[in-house]
Order: structure tokens, then sequence, then C-alpha cells
């Protein structure tokens, strides 16, 4: 199981980048992208559609008895036990706008636990990746969660999901500063996610997010040491999930105060 879990992470590490290159080109021309809106900030055009069709036939040719679940397609079943999960551009809003902070994010997951994880950024060629049992690295170098215990001493990730209530993030905020800590966000979920796994954040909370958003960084996360809130197996593909992530030494305090902001 672990070889073979090793040959995925393996594979999705190099479909990432081989994503990431594809999406680099719509990136350097987006004057001429076909852009459409699915509803408040949730963007998507053809670079999305386009990626996430090019990994899908990759693994289509690599695992074709493999299920797969994206953000832009329909979902494909399989008859192996494993899912790939893609978000094809995660920061979908940051890519259209020019902003260089998006990701290509792909899990696999057998039987509801997600088994490989990889978060790559194009602009930066960081490669964020790790499977279950193996540890978790950026660009071949081991990676851990920050070790501090004390919430000032650096800054909590924080996402917003329009099927929640605003004001929750907001009284979450508001919290977190009263603790003497700050709020990072850069509109790209998964990659705020990968900054915890390697100690850049201390933490992560969004009430709500996608399966394609999150089970890859998650993943990273607890294989570089840190904690989060288990989804459920059974839910998580088709519901999504409640994400609170973050190095061992702050992540009481973090869960905390997630339950009073959003009355968990």
């Amino acid at each position: 199981m672990a070889g073979d879990n090793n040959d995925r992470m393996l594979f999705a590490t190099a479909l990432a980048r081989r994503g990431g290159e594809l999406g680099l080109q719509y990136f350097r021309q987006l004057e001429t992208l076909t852009i459409e809106s699915k509803g408040h900030q949730d963007l998507v055009s053809e670079a999305d559609r386009n990626v996430e069709t090019f990994i899908r036939q990759e693994l289509a040719a690599q695992y074709p008895e493999d299920g797969v679940i994206g953000e832009e397609h329909a979902a494909l079943a399989g008859g192996s036990g494993y899912t790939w999960v893609i978000d094809p551009i995660d920061g979908t809003a940051n890519f259209l706008r020019g902003i260089p902070a998006w990701t290509v994010v792909i899990a696999c997951v057998k039987e509801g636990v997600t088994v490989v994880g990889v978060i790559h950024e194009p602009s930066t060629g960081e490669t964020f990746y790790g499977r279950r049992g193996g540890g978790a690295f950026l660009n071949d170098r081991p990676i851990k969660t920050s070790p501090t215990t004390s919430l000032t001493q650096g800054s909590v990730g924080t996402g917003f999901s329009n099927r929640r209530e605003a004001r929750a993030v907001a009284k979450l905020i508001d919290l977190l500063l009263q603790e003497g800590g700050v709020f990072f966000r850069n509109a790209s979920g998964a990659l705020m996610l990968a900054y915890v796994a390697s100690g850049r954040l201390l933490a992560y909370v969004e009430e709500h997010m996608n399966a394609w958003d999150c089970l890859a960084g998650m993943l990273l996360v607890e294989e570089a040491g840190g904690l989060v809130i288990p989804p459920d197996p059974k839910t998580v593909l088709e519901e999504g999930t409640l994400v609170i992530a973050g190095g061992k030494g702050v992540f009481d305090k973090v869960h905390a105060l997630c339950k009073e902001a959003f009355s968990l």
C-alpha cells in the first residue's frame, strides 16, 4: 500500500507541475481569456476547465480504474477504491486579476481517507507534497508546522465561504486580534494550508471548504506534524468540510476561537 501511494504521489507531483505549466501559459495572456461568473466572488475561465481536462486525461491514462472529482467537470466513478480530487486553479480570482497566488491542487483519496496531497504554485515553482505516513515536503525538503505556542508569534490564515455568514469570519478575526494575533488571507485556501504545513502560517481556518480545495493541504499539515479537524470520510467528497488546521502548539487555542466565532 505504501509503495502504491508513493508511486501515486510521485505521479501527482509531476502532473501538478505540468498542469501548472499549462496554467502559466494562460496566466501570461489573461486578456484573451473568456471569463464567466458562477456566483458571488466565484469566477471560472477556460484556463480552469482546460487545465482540469488535461489533468483528467493524464490520470485516466495512468490510472484508468480510479475515480475523479474536480471543481469544473462532472465526477467520474471508478472501481479501484481510489478517487482523485482536483482543483485545476485554486485562487481563480487571483489568477484572473494577475495576482500570482494560485495553485494546482491534486489529492488522492482511498475509501474516503486522503492518502496523497500535492499543491503546486507555478508562479514561484514551489511544490508542496506528501503521502499518508510518509511526511511532507517542499521541493524535496522536509517541512514542519510551526512549533510556537503563542498566537502572537505569527499569522493565522482565514478563508471565507459564501455558504456561511460573513459575520462569523468577522467575529473570528476580532477574537484573534484580541488575543494579540493577526490574520492573513491570500484568496487561495490550498496555498494557505501549504503555508501552515511549512511553518509560514501558524494555522488556517475556514468554516466550509470543498474537498478539492482542502484535502491535499489538510494531509500535508498532518504529515508536517500539525493537527486538523478530521473530515467525515462518508460526506467530505460531496459536501465539503469545516477546516481548522495548525501547529500543535496553537491548535487548541485556534479551535477554541473557532468554536466561539462559528458557534460549533
